[in-house]
């Protein structure tokens, strides 16, 4: 396959020149680029002259892949790497990949790139679908993936993980006619929702804070709301083992460390995700005193529901109402939620209070409205808006 230029939106896209080697070093140095992507770590001069002199000509050579450096076209300036990998000629589909370099990000690079490649991809060389794959985790890449137009279609395991990353990954696909022409904002832009949440699920879980007062005349306590940390799950398993945490949550029975651990590992795959966001509630001690849970609906984006459990040395001083407040108030600010419900069994008037407390209105009773273990029981349902939050 003969290499090719693209000149597009403000872009050049060129074959890989000897004279890149040194600017794809540094670009490789970037802590996002190592940890997203399959490049060496660590990143040498020697891979990135081996990269611009040998593998890139060689696939280009061969059929296999099309990896363009990405430069300003008026400058000429490096800007960042994009192209296909894996051509597969006779399904007539190939994989998209691509990274900023650190100093062009935030000018909307890797979307310009990747329209620009798939419309090559599509016109000239008659490929009939383009796929991307990303580490789940990764929604810088799934943000850009979305305004070059591919679909996000769902989940899979992939075949060469990061060392210190998830196993799964997003899977997405783009056919002709379906890229966005040059300038249009296409979705998930700036102003979206899931740009909003893409900058919050990408980076690490903010720790939250809450002043909690068990009375008039009580002592405030300052309360963190952090990231669950291996060195909580003794706390974990102590208050799920407790009888009313037993009687009124759906918690495993008889529970074991093992519970705890493999909990930790779904509530950080769930944030990664953009799921949910779970948080253990910490003294002024940073001792563990709770969990709280804010679950984002699948069917409606803009509702979530709360779950929240407190270890039996932290109960009866406020710790709850304040928390719960403190998270509800940031998936309105930050998440952009509409409504938050809470739901517990009929009888379980401890959490009744605790939701009443922070605001929450009660609007009712679902018969046989949750699984637990081998029973549905009734639940209470109360809903808390944006204007309703103390």
């Amino acid at each position: 396959m003969e290499p090719v230029e693209i000149i597009e939106d403000g872009l050049m896209l060129r074959p890989w020149r000897a004279e890149d080697a040194d600017a794809v070093y540094r670009a490789c140095q970037d802590p996002d680029i190592q940890r997203w992507t399959s490049v060496p770590r660590p990143y040498l001069p020697e891979h990135a002259l081996d990269f611009v002199t040998r593998s890139s000509p060689t696939a280009w050579a061969a059929g296999t892949g099309a990896e363009f450096a990405v430069c300003d076209a008026a400058t000429g300036e490096l800007l960042a790497s994009c192209g296909l990998v894996s051509i597969d000629p006779g399904l007539g589909s190939a994989e998209v990949g691509y990274w900023t370099a650190p100093w062009a990000r935030g000018r909307g690079v890797a979307v310009r790139a990747t329209r620009a490649v798939a419309r090559w991809a599509f016109d000239v060389r008659k490929l009939r679908r383009l796929i991307w794959q990303a580490e789940i985790g990764n929604h810088a890449s799934r943000l850009v993936a979305l305004r070059a137009g591919f679909r996000i279609e769902g989940e899979l395991r992939l075949a060469d993980p990061a060392p210190d990353g998830r196993r799964e990954g997003w899977l997405g696909s783009l056919l002709p006619g379906e890229v966005p022409a040059p300038g249009e904002p296409g979705p998930a832009g700036p102003d979206t929702l899931e740009a909003r949440r893409a900058a919050v699920f990408g980076r690490p879980q903010p720790v939250l804070f809450a002043t909690a007062t068990a009375g008039a005349t009580a002592e405030a306590a300052e309360l963190r709301l952090r990231s669950l940390e291996e060195r909580d799950l003794d706390a974990v398993v102590a208050t799920c083992q407790d009888e009313q945490t037993v009687r009124w949550t759906s918690v495993p029975h008889p529970y074991q460390r093992e519970h705890a651990e493999g909990f930790l590992d779904i509530i950080q795959a769930a944030w990664a995700r953009g799921t949910s966001a779970s948080y253990a509630v910490a003294d002024p001690a940073d001792r563990y005193v709770a969990s709280i849970d804010l679950r984002i609906s699948p069917a409606d984006p803009l509702v979530a529901d709360v779950g929240f459990m407190t270890a039996p040395h932290g109960r009866g001083r406020g710790y709850m109402p304040a928390a719960l407040a403190a998270l509800c108030a940031w998936g309105f600010t930050t998440l952009g939620l509409a409504r938050i419900e809470w739901r517990a069994n009929v009888g379980n008037t401890a959490s009744r209070r605790v939701a009443e407390k922070a605001g929450f209105v009660f609007e009712g009773t679902t018969r046989a409205g949750i699984q637990q273990r081998n029973e549905r029981p009734d639940v209470w349902v109360a809903a808390l808006l944006p204007g309703d939050l103390r």
